[in-house]
């Protein structure tokens, strides 16, 4: 394996008119291994401590730092990873790094579906795999993940089952440790785990709240009290919640005209896609773009 080519971030994302969206070695090879493991130290420190913003469409990944710390952007938002602390990031979250030097830890990539395969699955653990976790790293969970990095470099018949099984493992524990206490409200079948499914796939494609629930086979009223029990909000603010948080990534983390992110999104008039975003985030989405990139405010071309 030439470890050479292996990279989890972009250093070149504002020249494109999209967010990066990586394997792990680009965009077009295929994964190296069933599980990849690697130190932060090796990777972060070639390239000056800074990993820019990007995101994975069909790659998870668990941050551990063991000493050091980063400043984490995650989806436009930032927080601060400590030392001891984890990171775990689904598939198509923007996530960035500003490592301190000297920073070691390490990062743990797993394809979807290595991901997808743990269960029995059961609501809590879709709704903790379906969105940025962040903790402490408990003893139990730091053991597995330094046996995972010791699989990982070792040889034999069943590696590959082996180092499945404790990243299922990890992921589990995780979870578990996450989820302790939590009182979350959950709905029957798993139809917000399959919305969300469908919001992911559709979301350029401008479906109504009617063309939802039509797909999954209910009425609108009775998908309509569903998400409003789990989420706190209607059907239709869910939904445009979704697409104004995609929205928000175009705006902060590409180059593309304001205009261009409306029509994306299955907005075919920007002047109504910029009063919609307006409402719902508080500011004009060329306001948004000069706040989060320090760039003088323009139009909304």
């Amino acid at each position: 394996m030439d470890q050479g080519d292996i990279g989890w971030y972009n250093s070149c994302m504002h020249e494109t008119a999209h967010i990066p969206i990586f394997n792990l070695f680009g965009e077009t090879t295929a994964f190296p291994d069933v599980i990849h493991c690697e130190a932060v130290f090796d990777r972060a420190g070639l390239h000056d401590w800074v990993i820019t913003p990007h995101r994975h469409g069909q790659m998870a990944q668990i941050f551990q730092i063991v000493s050091g710390a980063a400043k984490v952007t995650l989806d436009g938002g930032s927080e601060r990873l400590e030392s001891g602390g984890y990171l775990f990031v689904p598939p198509q979250i923007v996530h960035g790094f500003e490592f301190t030097r000297g920073t070691e830890g390490m990062v743990l990539s797993m394809p979807s579906p290595v991901v997808s395969r743990l269960g029995p699955k059961t609501p809590a653990l879709a709704d903790w795999l379906g969105a940025p976790q962040r903790g402490r790293v408990s003893d139990a969970a730091g053991a597995l993940l330094q046996e995972i990095a010791r699989c990982y470099a070792a040889h034999g018949t069943f590696r590959a089952q082996r180092l499945v099984a404790l990243t299922h493992a990890a992921l589990a524990t995780l979870a578990d440790e996450g989820s302790a206490g939590r009182s979350a409200a959950r709905d029957a079948g798993g139809q917000m785990q399959r919305l969300d499914a469908l919001i992911a796939e559709r979301l350029a494609q401008g479906w109504s709240a009617r063309d939802y629930a039509s797909a999954l086979h209910v009425t609108t009223g009775h998908l309509n009290r569903i998400v409003r029990s789990a989420a706190g909000m209607s059907l239709t603010a869910y939904l445009e919640t979704a697409v104004m948080t995609e929205a928000c990534r175009l705006i902060a983390f590409t180059r593309l005209p304001v205009a261009e992110v409306g029509y994306r999104l299955g907005y075919a008039d920007p002047p109504y896609f910029s009063r919609r975003f307006r409402a719902r985030m508080g500011e004009t989405p060329s306001a948004y773009r000069a706040r989060v990139s320090g760039e003088r405010a323009a139009g909304e071309g």
